[in-house]
């Protein structure tokens, strides 16, 4: 593989917009080529070999349920052991690559995705239920992720050159960032590629190897992530490719012994599952096992009577709403002084109602949620809802072969309802009347989650006091609660919003590494 040379400063890959009418036709384009490739069989990845099972994951689009994806291969707890001892052996030569030809299989990577982006954006509408503009900047922050990886760990490996220890008379003192071992990746079916790629390039660039247990909703996304790996070059047995059941392979891999750390995206109830099976030792096991983990999230976005209220109603839409609320960023509590509640909630209204529902692959600006247990259970939570505040908007599933609901709005609602409290992961938004600004904020920190929050206001002084009182790990002012950019946005959150560990940050790749100090006297 080629050295890449002339490495830029990093910056963020730009949207496609599809306003354009060649852009628009090239998405389509794609989505013909992804279409006459759907239904195959897809195997398991451990080590240079494929493996076909006759126990396979059918994944379906959620627009569209008659229509088959792909049937994955269904890995048992015999293959994740065959995965497990291929890793480790790969381990013990891939930890000794230099760092800068880690990081140079990631930017090969990112080149050819941005190559072929709008193919893997097809695919991802096809399969998660995305319209274009949410898979486009899925796709585009896996890319970010891999050219930003790829950039820190040539920082890290040029820490004595640039951040040198403190001198001491006859003695050469450095520090190496070295990997940590065998690391089970567990990303999320919301934003299949993006955190698919970040979690495990920031493994693998580390130093580590992994196995990649995709979320059963989206495993053919994540297949064409390590088809894309394995045809750059990367050393087979760096990422072993291994669908299977959470209770099964999932439970086996997390309490395995030879597993050193877990690199997890997913609700709350499924993390600190894991956080307590990672917590136990297991037999010849010879050290604690290291857990990365981002969870859910009851995000919301504060308005006072300063701010501005058409800014405040696109962002309190667009957080809540966009890709179906199937976000962990997603803003699904408004909290609101009561001076200007009436005329805001309006116009919440008003922009909601703009929003038809149908196919993704006809760009929609609201489309499907995932899967039918998701469907089930949101409609549980509207139920819900309705006795809890005013409906507003929505509240009954939507036209169409798939799990389509309509955006949904529940006003009045007091800030202990459920609808207020509890993650419902999809299209509904509550909304909570304030006293004043300050009640607001107590308002918004009443929650066990901390993840992502957004103060509308032009008041200074409001802002500063804001800045110091909302608790969550990403907080922004007078813009949307969603659409962290890779680089500008470390993400992560607070409380039973996971371990706050900032993908996309100068601090992500000291979670897959161990730091190690070399003293030689002169």
């Amino acid at each position: 593989m080629s050295k890449v040379t002339n490495i830029k400063p990093f910056a963020n890959e730009a949207f496609v917009d599809f306003s354009v009418p060649q852009n628009r036709d090239a998405m389509k384009k794609a989505l013909d080529k992804v279409k006459s490739e759907l239904g195959r069989k897809i195997p398991l990845h451990i080590g240079g070999e494929q493996i076909f099972t006759d126990d396979v994951i059918t994944s379906i689009n959620p627009g569209d349920t008659d229509q088959i994806i792909a049937h994955v291969s269904k890995a048992n707890r015999e293959l994740a052991e065959q995965a497990m001892q291929t890793a480790l052996s790969t381990f013990e030569t891939w930890k000794t690559v230099p760092p800068r030809q880690r990081a140079d299989y990631l930017f090969h990577a990112a080149q050819l995705m941005r190559e072929r982006k709008h193919e893997f954006s097809a695919l991802m509408i096809l399969e998660s239920g995305k319209n274009y503009a949410e898979a486009d900047a899925d796709t585009a922050e896996a890319i970010d992720f891999m050219e930003f990886y790829a950039r820190e760990m040539i920082r890290l490996d040029q820490i004595n050159e640039t951040q040198p220890l403190t001198a001491v008379a006859g003695e050469d003192n450095r520090l190496s960032y070295i990997p940590l071992g065998v690391g089970i990746v567990i990303p999320p079916w919301n934003f299949p590629l993006a955190i698919c790629v970040g979690m495990t390039t920031a493994a693998i660039v580390s130093g580590n190897t992994v196995l990649l247990k995709p979320a059963s909703t989206t495993p053919a996304i994540a297949h064409a992530f390590v088809e894309l790996m394995e045809e750059i070059g990367l050393p087979p047995g760096v990422i072993n490719y291994v669908p299977g059941s959470g209770a099964e392979v999932g439970d086996y891999l997390t309490t395995h012994a030879h597993t050193r750390f877990v690199s997890f995206t997913g609700s709350k109830e499924v993390g600190l599952r894991i956080s307590k099976l990672t917590a136990d030792t297991a037999d010849g096991q010879i050290w604690i096992k290291r857990l990365i983990a981002e969870m859910g999230g009851k995000d919301g976005i504060v308005v006072d009577e300063t701010a501005d209220l058409d800014a405040a109603a696109q962002a309190i839409v667009s957080s809540a709403f966009g890709f179906q609320g199937q976000k962990c960023s997603a803003g699904s509590r408004a909290v609101i002084v009561r001076s200007v509640y009436d005329e805001l909630v309006q116009k919440i209204v008003t922009l909601t109602s703009k929003l038809s529902s149908g196919l993704p692959e006809d760009n929609y600006p609201a489309g499907p949620v995932i899967d039918q247990a998701s469907c089930d259970k949101i409609m549980n939570y509207i139920e819900i809802g309705k006795t809890e505040g005013r409906l507003l908007a929505g509240g009954k599933r939507a036209d169409g072969n798939g799990y389509y609901i309509q955006p949904t709005i529940i006003a009045d609602v007091n800030r202990n309802a459920r609808v207020m409290q509890e993650e419902i992961f999809g299209p509904v938004l509550a909304l909570c009347p304030a006293d004043d600004y300050r009640e607001a904020i107590d308002i918004y920190n009443d929650t066990e989650f901390g993840l992502t929050g957004s103060f509308f206001s032009t008041n200074e002084e409001r802002i500063s006091e804001a800045l110091n009182k909302m608790h969550c790990g990403n907080l922004y002012i007078n813009r949307k609660c969603t659409g962290a950019l890779v680089g500008a946005h470390p993400f992560g959150g607070f409380n039973m919003s996971g371990t706050d560990s900032k993908a996309g940050g100068h601090d992500y790749l000291l979670l897959f590494t161990q730091a190690k100090l070399t003293s030689r006297k002169l």
